[in-house]
């Protein structure tokens, strides 16, 4: 029993673990698989934690089989972004002036892979990008997907800064 407590626990530390405000919206199979799941595109929502009326739509491969069983699948570089204003008004939180912000990280493999979202504000449009791509410690993929939301949407629709 303290075998299984402590590979349980093991696997845990690698186990898909995310704090950022994230929804599983639905997936498509990409190929069939004997034991475990098959492979998919999963689409997922993430909400911005600095900013209010933002939702971005994150679409990523997903490798299934056995690998993904014990944790040891390697996920494709293959991710793509959508972002959208979600609300009446884009309130901003807290300062984004910063060269870039990551506000959703994901696992990719075992080891040294993650998938993540990294905003940018370009002040002189006053625009808000969002930028997807996979990296590696030693090779990271040129694969990337940006979705770009000018503060104003609509009338009366401008950012406001808390």
């Amino acid at each position: 029993m303290r075998k299984i407590m402590f590979v349980l626990m093991f696997l845990g530390v690698f186990a898909y673990a995310n704090s950022d405000e994230t929804t599983l919206i639905g997936s498509v199979n990409t190929a069939f698989k004997l034991l475990g799941k098959n492979d998919r595109i999963e689409i997922i929502s993430v909400k911005d934690p600095k900013i209010d009326g933002i939702t971005c739509y994150l679409a990523y491969a997903k490798k299934g089989g056995t690998g993904e069983i014990f944790g040891v699948e390697e996920d494709k570089s293959d991710a793509s972004v959508s972002c959208v204003q979600t609300a009446e008004k884009i309130i901003i939180k807290e300062d984004i002036s910063k060269d870039k912000e990551s506000i959703f990280k994901k696992k990719s493999s075992l080891l040294f892979k993650k998938t993540q979202v990294v905003r940018f504000f370009d002040q002189a449009s006053k625009t808000l990008i969002y930028l997807t791509y996979s990296d590696k410690i030693i090779d990271g993929s040129p694969n990337n997907s940006i979705s770009a939301i000018p503060c104003i949407q609509a009338v009366g629709n401008v950012c406001e800064f808390r």
